[in-house]
């Protein structure tokens, strides 16, 4: 059974910092291109970050040079270092890995970025 696990979400103030975890298990993890996408009330699910089986990364402008992705293959764990968060930041965070016609979904971590 495949399993992406999200944690680390919590309540932050505007400048704060947080740093999520991805936990898969069920799947060889190495092999998998994973991001991460938010989704706030009343809007899309969009992409954060991604970090190919390889180790390149991607960013949106609204998050370059404030979050950093990073993967530990020999943990099977996937990471989002946050930092200077902005109100707008506010979402539920979710973990997605994906491997040729292969999907799957974390269930999702909140984080408030409020003062």
């Amino acid at each position: 059974q495949v399993q992406l696990v999200e944690s680390g979400g919590g309540l932050v103030q505007p400048g704060g910092s947080l740093r999520l975890s991805c936990a898969a298990s069920g799947i060889i993890f190495s092999i998998y291109s994973m991001s991460w996408h938010r989704q706030a009330p009343g809007k899309e699910r969009e992409l954060v970050a991604s970090i190919s089986r390889g180790g390149r990364t991607a960013y949106p402008d609204s998050v370059k040079d404030r979050f950093t992705i990073s993967r530990a293959n020999d943990k099977n764990t996937m990471y989002l270092q946050m930092n200077d968060l902005k109100p707008e930041d506010t979402a539920v965070y979710f973990c997605r890995g994906r491997y040729g016609a292969s999907t799957y979904w974390g269930q999702g971590t909140q984080v408030t970025v409020d003062p």
